[in-house]
């Protein structure tokens, strides 16, 4: 039970030493291990004008065009430094705050690089480097969802069966018996493998055309488009009221069953065209069409 006790106190001497650490750097950031006000000379109460005549003062006794000792340039370097920030009323106010408050460090620090360096940086630069960045990961997602799911499907038996029936169709139903036949075999893999079209569902072939950063720039064409669309509809069938053509027709079915386009291609044409006959984008058809599939649902139950 005497471990318990010596643990606590461990850890608490390892907070501490922690705390001190992280404490240290929140004014640190600002002049380094020394004072702002001290390497000027002057007091934290000291105004602009006492704060610029100090500065000049030291400038002429330290700066490199009137002293050449490699520490007075070190010197000036800190004092140059200690007056950019006390000059501004803004970064003042903030080392002001971290001497004050030193044991909010992150704070501290974010104010420090936030006054220092965001003015500094052009968003329209930041949003294009985040967006390329976010471009370059999605893209290598999208190929290794790719050929991870790629990998799985060739080695489905499905897939060599396909495989197969590619070759024997090539090789016009012969089947050659070399000792080499399974180094040619792999070669031929890799050559009937191309021109079998391989779609797979949720892991697409990736293509430029959907990554984040293009999908942006090309932001105003598509909504251009989507308004033309609009108007169009409008104007197609709201004023002029002419019959749905095949392709409107079934973007409303789908829309009013809530399939997803993928799943309306795999359904064969009689069955598009009877959907479509019902007119389920209008409520009463779409309620009656739905009472009847659960009934259907029941019976079969």
């Amino acid at each position: 039970m005497a471990r318990a006790p010596a643990a606590i106190r461990w850890s608490a001497v390892a907070s501490a030493l922690v705390l001190l650490l992280l404490i240290q750097p929140s004014t640190s950031i600002y002049c380094d291990e020394d004072d702002c006000y001290d390497l000027l000379g002057v007091s934290q109460s000291a105004n602009s004008s006492e704060i610029k005549k100090a500065y000049y003062k030291l400038s002429l006794k330290h700066h490199p065009d009137k002293n050449p000792d490699p520490e007075s340039k070190k010197l000036f370097v800190k004092i140059a430094n200690a007056y950019e920030i006390l000059k501004d009323e803004a970064t003042r106010g903030q080392y002001d705050y971290a001497i004050a408050h030193p044991e909010e460090v992150f704070f501290n620090t974010a104010r420090y690089y936030h006054a220092y360096y965001g003015h500094k940086t052009d968003t329209r630069a930041v949003l294009v480097g985040l967006l390329l960045v976010l471009s370059a990961f999605q893209y290598l997602n999208q190929w290794t969802r790719y050929n991870q799911a790629l990998d799985m499907v060739r080695k489905s038996p499905a897939y060599k069966n396909r495989l197969r029936a590619l070759e024997l169709e090539r090789s016009g139903g012969m089947i050659s018996k070399k000792k080499n036949q399974k180094h040619m075999d792999k070669n031929m893999e890799e050559d009937l493998s191309k021109e079998l079209d391989l779609q797979i569902k949720g892991a697409e072939k990736p293509s430029i055309w959907q990554l984040l950063g293009v999908r942006f720039i090309l932001l105003p064409y598509t909504i251009g488009k989507l308004f033309l669309w609009q108007v169009c509809w409008l104007w197609r069938y709201q004023v002029k009221r002419s019959p749905y053509s095949w392709e409107d027709a079934s973007y409303l079915t789908r829309r009013s069953l809530g399939i997803h386009l993928d799943s309306w291609r795999s359904l064969d044409e009689s069955t598009q065209e009877d959907l479509i006959q019902k007119r389920l984008w209008e409520k009463s058809n779409l309620e009656s069409y739905l009472a009847e599939m659960r009934k259907e649902s029941k019976r079969r139950r």
